[in-house]
């Protein structure tokens, strides 16, 4: 039967979300997830350069604009295994992204009990993490299809608020389409 991640709700509405780690920060792997066939693929391996700068997954029970789970930065010091389930994360912000003309979402994310956490001082916005952070994170998305071919952009960063809208309405259309 597979990783039951199509049967997880995305969390707590207004407080946390729950995601699950497709891809480990520092991995070059790029890995997806299938809902159909409840099973993680190997998309492709990435050049060193393009290593995921921070955790990477998605929000179960949501669709986003590309036709895909909504997808998550997670930050945290260490990697996360792939396939780990962070029951509450915090949500701090959103990137706002498109890839190939399609707006992809990122919504960034910190776990709910990050008192002993690297990043503790983060307690509710994005702009905690600092612009050093926020450099990487743009550079990454804008240049990680470089060399596959593609565009890619960065249209800027949005706080929580925003990010929770982009959350209702990714999940309000996953409820909508058939395939859950």
């Amino acid at each position: 039967m597979g990783y039951p991640f199509n049967n997880l709700s995305f969390g707590k509405q207004d407080e946390f979300v729950r995601t699950v780690i497709e891809i480990p920060k520092n991995s070059m792997l790029k890995i997806e997830w299938n809902r159909q066939d409840e099973f993680f693929v190997l998309d492709r391996v990435e050049p060193g350069i393009f290593a995921k700068p921070a955790n990477y997954g998605f929000i179960p029970q949501t669709l986003d604009e590309d036709g895909d789970e909504l997808d998550t930065v997670v930050v945290t010091e260490e990697p996360l295994p792939m396939g780990l389930v962070l029951e509450e994360a915090r949500v701090i912000g959103m990137i706002n992204f498109v890839d190939d003309d399609e707006n992809d979402y990122k919504i960034k994310l910190i776990p709910s009990d990050n008192r002993h956490h690297h990043h503790s001082h983060v307690e509710e916005h994005y702009e905690e993490l600092g612009k050093n952070w926020q450099h990487q994170m743009e550079h990454h998305f804008n240049h990680y299809k470089d060399l596959k071919g593609g565009s890619t952009n960065v249209v800027g960063f949005e706080g929580p608020e925003a990010a929770w809208k982009i959350i209702k309405e990714c999940s309000e259309r996953a409820l909508a389409n058939p395939w859950w």
